[in-house]
């Protein structure tokens, strides 16, 4: 029998690729970006493997990571995959409630912990908490309570493994691992009801590792990807292991917020996104051109003019671009193009996977036009993120790629998908009877999204539990709407209300940057931003821009009044997931007087 993959991976890798450049962190403390090789990387395996032994964690117990990006939480992955050892990652920003919830639905003894605001949560988790015996610390700086007397620093944890005592122990536990392990459980936070833990058995990665051999083979040992999205993602997740996998470098970035800085500074060739990554680029370029005038502003209306025609209207259809054109599109690539693409940091571009929520159509025009290989797709944590993508030229506006090998698609009842195959989850962890009702009698999974198939390309159309029924009986999709709108420059976040309502309205968090200079264009004075929102000329300019943008809706999906709020939606109130999608009940309640003054007569 074959040990699997996962748990032996970094070291099989070592052999080959040795002082290679495995990953990167950034020391903040120097500023520097510090280079881990394999070989060190596998070193660090090794000793949690042998930790972790040494603490006495039993085969396919549970442990929890309760961290931001950092090197460490990938030597505990490994070292625990190694141990046949079950790892829980848990979103660096959750609350105590979803953290005690986690630790007491797992019954996790071990949590390693990132930083000061990790170690605090958990440390107070562990007064409320039966299974917690340990908090293991990765950052050395973070301050322990003047009680705690139990609780280590990853550099003592990691002693414990140094001497090799453990080392027959751990390679025995390897060389019987098998595909049929629990891997993790991945707890969704949903945005309704308590989280669910997704089990994915190492079977599910290898599965996913192997279908992504034929439709990325681009990637490569050249590749220098950006680790963006929290590892906790499954998405960042299993792109992050298939990276490792293809001995691409990977360069983590530890804070989101510095994710503009951390691009420029690496130039990756890879990295996966959310749409909204590509939504803000799209609506910087906007303002620029905005803000152009003269010949300035006819090029580059120009340049993306001939960018649509050439690879869109041309390549995406297979079809050979007619020569002026051609060399109206080499002439931009050299110039418009490769400058926009060097001011963001992805000159070096291969391809940048996104997904995770609906890409609107003129984002995805634009980012193709420009000449990013940005490649779409879909997934869940449930089938281990990849349930279809696109290829560089492989595409098409609107669609989420072609169903990746190995895995099975079917449209069911209310044009709902339905997977089966190889990197299709198990279940939930400990909910039998949700995972009875995941899945048909026959094995296929309720995805819980509708969409349809044509021309070998899979298109979605809404999310079934999320459509709305107004009172006059009609039905609302909402994501449809909030995704025609969100591109508007003016507009950050927006949340659609319809439901059992007599007309639809939305509750808009404007880009305060943005109508803050509206104002001062316009002579418009005020005291602070709630005074300037209430303004009637930025209620008349996003009505304009509202009406301008929703023409394609039926007259009964158009949002008919809307209320701009003075601060975003936040995961402090509980207003938005780990992943940042946006909580509906938890606004309807919170801005429930603001809903109400929307319906009143």
């Amino acid at each position: 029998m074959t040990s699997s993959y996962l748990s032996r991976m970094i070291p099989q890798h070592t052999e080959r690729y040795r002082d290679k450049i495995a990953l990167k962190y950034r020391d903040y403390a120097t500023n520097f970006w510090i280079p881990i090789t394999w070989k060190e990387f596998a070193d660090k395996v090794r000793q949690v493997s042998n930790a972790l032994i040494g603490f006495g964690v039993k085969e396919q117990e549970n442990i929890g990571i309760f961290s931001q990006n950092k090197p460490e939480s990938l030597f505990v992955d490994f070292g625990a995959y190694a141990d046949r050892v079950v790892t829980i990652p848990l979103y660096a920003t959750s609350s105590e409630a979803q953290v005690h919830y986690i630790v007491e639905d797992a019954e996790i003894r071990f949590l390693f912990v990132g930083e000061q605001y990790q170690y605090d949560v958990a440390f107070r988790v562990q007064g409320l908490c039966k299974s917690l015996k340990q908090i293991i610390i990765f950052d050395s700086s973070v301050k322990l309570a003047p009680e705690d007397k139990n609780s280590i620093y990853f550099s003592s944890f990691l002693s414990e493994g140094n001497n090799g005592a453990f080392q027959e122990e751990a390679d025995r536990r390897t060389r019987e691992s098998s595909s049929a392990d629990l891997a993790n459980i991945l707890y969704t936070s949903g945005t309704t009801g308590d989280s669910k833990g997704v089990m994915l058995h190492h079977s599910n990665y290898e599965a996913a590792i192997q279908a992504h051999k034929d439709r990325l083979p681009d990637l490569g040992e050249k590749d220098v990807v950006l680790s963006f999205l929290p590892f906790t993602h499954i998405f960042e997740r299993a792109w992050s292991y298939l990276c490792l996998d293809r001995g691409c470098t990977l360069c983590i970035n530890l804070y989101p917020h510095d994710i503009q800085k951390t691009i420029r500074e690496i130039r990756p060739t890879a990295m996966c996104s959310v749409p909204r990554f590509w939504e803000k680029v799209y609506a910087g370029v906007l303002e620029k051109i905005n803000e152009a005038t003269g010949v300035k502003k006819a090029l580059m209306l120009d340049a993306l003019r001939v960018g649509k025609e050439y690879n869109i209207h041309y390549r995406m259809n297979g079809k050979t671009p007619p020569v002026l054109l051609k060399m109206k599109y080499r002439f931009y690539e050299k110039t418009v193009y490769s400058l926009l693409k060097k001011i963001i940091g992805i000159e070096n571009g291969n391809f940048f996977p996104t997904a995770g929520a609906a890409i609107p159509d003129k984002v995805a025009e634009f980012v193709h036009s420009v000449g990013i290989n940005m490649v779409a797709g879909y997934g869940l944590t449930e089938s281990t993120a990849t349930v279809s993508c696109e290829w560089k030229d492989d595409f098409r506006i609107g669609a989420v790629g072609r169903v990746i090998p190995g895995l099975e698609l079917k449209i069911g009842e209310n044009n709902e998908i339905l997977l089966r195959g190889g990197t299709i989850t198990k279940g939930y962890y400990k909910k039998e009877a949700v995972t009875e009702k995941a899945f048909t009698a026959d094995g296929w999974f309720h995805t819980g999204d509708a969409g349809y198939m044509k021309d070998g390309f899979l298109y979605l159309t809404d999310r079934i539990k999320d459509l709305f029924k107004t009172s006059n009986g009609k039905y609302i999709a909402p994501q449809a709407i909030e995704t025609k709108l969100v591109v508007d420059r003016y507009i950050d976040q927006i949340s659609i209300i319809a439901d059992q309502r007599k007309y639809v309205s939305a509750l808009i968090v404007p880009v305060y940057s943005q109508v803050e200079k509206y104002a001062h264009d316009h002579h418009i004075s005020y005291t602070d931003i709630r005074d300037l929102l209430a303004k009637p000329e930025i209620e008349k300019l996003f009505r304009m821009r509202i009406d301008a943008l929703q023409q394609q809706f039926a007259h009964y999906e158009q949002v008919k009044r809307f209320t701009l709020l003075p601060e975003p939606f936040s995961m402090e109130r509980g207003e938005l997931t780990n992943t940042l999608k946006i909580k509906r009940s938890v606004l309807l309640k919170n801005y429930a007087r603001e809903i109400e003054k929307m319906y009143e007569d």
